[in-house]
């Protein structure tokens, strides 16, 4: 009885699965015009998206790279106007952001362009042009973030300052960046009077890098916030 239970069930699967089978095959039949068109649209977007990156975003990639070379010149030198203008013969920062807006190396040219405003006291512009940058590169990145807290520190605007100092230090943890971070963070935090929060990042310097140069001496730092704490 057990047996033929058993054979029944399997021919119930196995008529079912052939039912399911024909289903398929009926559906294909009933909808094959369709299902190429679908496929052929499919082959086309790749076929596409592969020859849009060899045949365009590639080449333009490396004509922005080209482009960019007399300005990261510049940069580097410290003629930060002419970097983010350009010299008249060579494009700057900001003419490389317009003409090849797509690119990574556009990108790159934002957060270069945010130093340059920086550099040159234009703040508003450093925060416009570093907020607009995207890097994934963390080290980068991490440079960015404190920069941009740099230019809100100029503005007087503390509460943002802190926020991205402490992003800045978290971004890409190090014995280097994230101590120098973090004490920015614990003096804009004093700055407004918030010194329980200084103490706090001054504390995690202590804790987390302690043979860092600014280890060395944090605890004049918690001393002060402390003091002025109570």
């Amino acid at each position: 009885m057990a047996k033929q239970n058993v054979k029944n069930e399997g021919d119930e699967r196995l008529e079912s699965i052939e039912t399911t089978l024909g289903n398929a095959e009926l559906f294909i039949v009933n909808n094959q015009k369709t299902i190429i068109i679908v496929l052929a649209i499919l082959i086309v977007a790749v076929l596409a998206f592969f020859g849009v990156k060899k045949y365009y975003l590639e080449p333009r990639e490396a004509d922005a790279q080209a482009a960019i070379y007399h300005a990261e010149q510049y940069f580097e030198n410290d003629n930060f106007a002419t970097a983010l203008n350009g010299d008249g013969n060579y494009l700057g920062f900001l003419d490389v952001i317009d003409e090849f807006g797509s690119t990574k190396t556009a990108n790159l040219a934002k957060y270069y362009a945010g130093i340059c405003y920086l550099n040159t006291g234009d703040y508003n512009k450093a925060v416009e042009y570093l907020k607009s940058f995207k890097g994934k590169d963390v080290l980068v990145s991490s440079l960015a973030l404190g920069a941009l807290a740099d230019a809100y520190m100029e503005l007087d605007n503390m509460a943002e300052a802190v926020k991205y100092y402490e992003q800045a230090a978290n971004k890409n943890s190090n014995t280097f960046t994230s101590p120098m971070y973090l004490l920015r963070a614990g003096m804009a935090s004093e700055m407004m009077g918030n010194y329980q929060q200084a103490i706090e990042f001054y504390n995690k310097i202590k804790a987390e890098y302690p043979s860092s140069n600014e280890g060395f001496y944090i605890e004049k730092y918690i001393a002060r916030a402390q003091a002025a704490k109570n």
